[in-house]
């Protein structure tokens, strides 16, 4: 359950950032910014903490590497449904969420990498270990 909270999150994140709707930061401020400079600085400082807190903990936990590793692996996974014909690639509202859906997978993966291999291998990272 910790995992679908932690993609949940990551999802959020990156869709509240952008998507191919009207309701996303990057187009609610590029129309507002005149008006409401303000609140468009706090809203894009609150999603840049959330990119800061993913990101450096999925930096810190599979690298650039593992990132590169899991986004092959959707990649592949897309591929597959698109040659079998469960998927159509030709709708770009469909590609974007399908973009955001991995990149919301490799974030929660990288968030959680690190409990997941402390439960397989008994090992803690050394940021785990209390002083």
């Amino acid at each position: 359950m910790g995992f679908v909270i932690r993609w949940i999150f990551a999802f959020v994140l990156l869709a509240a950032t952008y998507n191919p709707t009207e309701w996303n930061f990057v187009r609610w401020s590029m129309a507002n910014f005149e008006t409401s400079l303000s609140l468009t600085v706090l809203f894009g400082l609150v999603l840049f903490v959330g990119y800061i807190i993913y990101l450096r903990a999925t930096l810190r936990s599979i690298g650039i590497f593992g990132m590169l590793l899991i986004v092959a692996i959707v990649g592949t996974l897309i591929w597959v449904l698109f040659d079998q014909g469960l998927i159509n690639l030709d709708n770009p509202t469909v590609n974007t969420w399908i973009a955001i859906v991995t990149l919301s997978l490799v974030l929660a993966i990288g968030l959680s990498w690190s409990i997941v291999r402390r439960k397989l291998t008994g090992q803690a990272d050394m940021d785990d270990v209390d002083e």
